[in-house]
Order: C-alpha cells, then structure tokens, then sequence
C-alpha cells in the first residue's frame, strides 16, 4: 500500500506542475503564503526500521523581512503553521492513523532565480495516532523536521500559482512521555501546490 501512495504522489505531481507554472510573483515582505501538499518516504537508520509514512496537509505562512544576507545567501524569512489531517504510519505490526499540527515552521526563501526560488526550512510540530508509534511506544508524538526545497514558477501572466517540490528529513520521538522511546526517523519527499500573495516588492 505504501509503495502505491508513492506512485500516486509523483502521478499527480507531474501533470499538476505543467498548468500551474504559470505565475512570476514570489515571496515579498508583508506578503503570505497558502498552500496544500502532501508527502510520503521510508525510514531511515537512527531508530525503528520497516515504517513508511504517508502525510497531507495545508501551511499558512507570513513573509516577514525583506531581503537580507549577501550573495547565495540572500533571501526572506518566513513564518509559517501546518495544520496535518492525514498522517499515515505503515508499521510491520500495524498501521497507524493519525493527525498532526506545526506550529513552528521557520523558513528562508532563497533569493528567486529566474522560475526557481529555493529555500530552507526548520519544523517543529505534535502527531496523535490511533495506534502507537513505533509499536509498543505512544500514540502522542513530536516531529523535528529540517527540509530543503524549491519553489517552481512559470513565465509572464496567470494566476499566482507555484509548485513545490523538497526533501525532507522527519524525526519522530515521544520525548519521554512513555517509557519506550526508540524514535522513528523517514526521509520523505514533498510536492505542494500553492501561491504567494500580498506584500510590497524589493530589488
């Protein structure tokens, strides 16, 4: 089932990138970001191996600086929250679902080149499942998460539309809350539909 949702991810990512490239507006101080995306990726070495993991949510941002930093490093910060109403862990004893919240999403976008405006991002956020994860552990989580990504806009005219595209690394952990707290640790890859809005321009 797990291999499947994958396939399902990147077979809509790829037509959805064609008729939604077609905006050159990015993010601009005083400007917001909507959007909804959805992920998935399979665990890593650093705790429980055998898990996959499938997620969708929607993010609401606010550009809070104008450019700043110099050369390559050159970019705004953004403020964003996720709110996650499917999160699906795949266990070899079960399969977990659950619902998740970030209320922490720190992002520098990069300094926009041409369509492509990269950027980086730091999560922090809480998952409660209807079955423990990983097994025998809890079903009230946290997630530490570091990802890197791009936005992809398109030529002149049409509506305010990008998509996204990012790796992203997601650490589960109960931090203490239960007795056993091996963690899980996924690689996932994310695909978003979404647009920048509002704001005052600067070179």
């Amino acid at each position: 089932m797990f291999k499947q949702i994958i396939r399902f991810l990147f077979c809509i990512g790829i037509p959805l990138i064609a008729p939604l490239c077609s905006a050159q507006i990015g993010p601009e101080q005083g400007g917001h970001e909507v959007q909804v995306w959805a992920g998935g990726g399979h665990s890593v070495a650093g705790g429980r191996g055998n898990t996959g993991a499938f997620n969708a949510g929607l993010r609401y941002g606010w550009i809070l600086t104008s450019p700043h930093l110099p050369g390559f490093l050159r970019g705004r910060f953004e403020y964003a929250v996720d709110a996650v109403p499917v999160f699906l862990v795949f266990q070899p004893a079960n399969t977990a679902y659950g619902v998740g919240f970030d209320p922490l999403v720190l992002k520098w976008n990069f300094q926009r080149h041409g369509r492509i405006s990269p950027y980086l991002e730091l999560t922090g956020g809480t998952l409660f499942t209807n079955q423990a994860v990983p097994t025998y552990a809890n079903t009230v989580n946290f997630m530490d998460q570091a990802a890197l990504g791009m936005h992809i806009f398109g030529s002149k005219g049409g509506a305010n539309h990008n998509v996204s595209i990012e790796l992203r690394y997601v650490h589960i952990s109960n931090a203490g809350l239960a007795n056993l707290n091996p963690g899980v640790n996924t690689v996932q890859v994310r695909l978003g539909v979404g647009r920048f809005f509002g704001g005052r321009k600067h070179r």
